[in-house]
């Protein structure tokens, strides 16, 4: 069964600090609070594609149908191995007390997360083959929309027909710069836009377009914005997304694990590690949309 990480942590009922762990990950990567992730067995997911339908057609009496079978593409997602170590200095535990060391573990976990998030975006195997590839490479052909051919401001047709190719969506994903295109164009009376507002788990606000929630995509762990103008043409992308099991889910084998090694024998600290064995499985390819080559300029109806 698949679970979110919010969902995850409600169950480390009696592990209480490994719920703490969860919890500061999805805190700190608002794509990992709501994307539901399933525990597999082994290093690697094998699982088939939707590729063609089969034929259907009509037949007279004493006829035949003309046989035909569906196409399946087979597909693999291997486990990657995210994660890091932490030294903390004894004579800061021994001076500053123990709480230190979950102070710069925090650090750690948020790190982790950020760098997480610009992986599931901008994640490229080729580049690094100890990552997987993210969603700019992934997403392909009719998932695949220009908002202009050589880059415009956002058009909210071209929006509206990307959110359209993506079956069942459930939400918006995008940087604060495009939230807040979205935003005044939702003020303007020449341009409009359905803009409302929720809150999340942590009771922080969210904003919605056409009644699907924003997931804000920031700055990663080296503080650059993951999903920033710096596309070709000096460009952004918009992503639409349905997160439901069985169409698109995260995988992992474990969950998160953080372990206190204790302290170490080359040197006077304390090491914690905090290893991740996952990926993540877009199941049917309709689950997914991108909508790039939108420029830094007002948005359009």
């Amino acid at each position: 069964m698949a679970l979110t990480l919010i969902e995850a942590a409600k169950l480390e009922s009696g592990d209480v600090y490994k719920q703490g762990v969860i919890e500061q990950f999805a805190q700190s990567s608002e794509i990992m609070r709501v994307l539901p992730f399933e525990n597999i067995s082994g290093n690697a997911l094998k699982y088939n594609v939707e590729g063609a339908l089969p034929g259907i057609g009509f037949r007279g009496v004493n006829g035949s149908f003309t046989e035909s079978t569906g196409v399946l593409n087979p597909k693999t997602e291997s486990l990657v191995i995210a994660g890091g170590d932490l030294d903390v200095d004894k004579f800061i535990v021994d001076t500053q007390g123990g709480a230190v060391r979950s102070t710069h573990e925090a650090m750690k976990i948020k790190a982790l997360a950020l760098a997480w998030t610009k992986t599931f975006y901008k994640g490229d195997s080729e580049a690094n083959p100890k990552e997987f590839d993210g969603l700019q490479k992934r997403i392909v052909g009719d998932q695949l929309i220009e908002n202009h051919a050589t880059g415009a401001g956002l058009s909210l047709a071209k929006l509206d027909e990307m959110i359209d190719a993506v079956e069942n969506p459930t939400h918006l994903t995008m940087s604060k710069a495009m939230r807040r295109i979205l935003t005044v164009a939702a003020r303007t009376q020449a341009v409009g836009g359905n803009i409302t507002y929720t809150k999340d788990e942590f009771g922080r606000q969210i904003t919605m377009y056409n009644d699907l929630p924003i997931i804000i995509v920031g700055k990663d762990n080296v503080n650059s914005k993951i999903l920033d103008f710096n596309e070709a043409g000096l460009t952004t992308s918009i992503y639409c997304l349905s997160l439901e099991p069985g169409r698109f889910e995260g995988i992992e084998n474990g969950g998160i694990d953080v372990r206190d090694l204790g302290e170490l024998e080359s040197k006077s600290s304390f090491r914690t590690r905090v290893e991740w064995y996952n990926a993540f499985a877009i199941y049917d390819p309709m689950s997914v949309g991108r909508l790039s080559k939108i420029t830094n300029a007002a948005a359009t109806a």
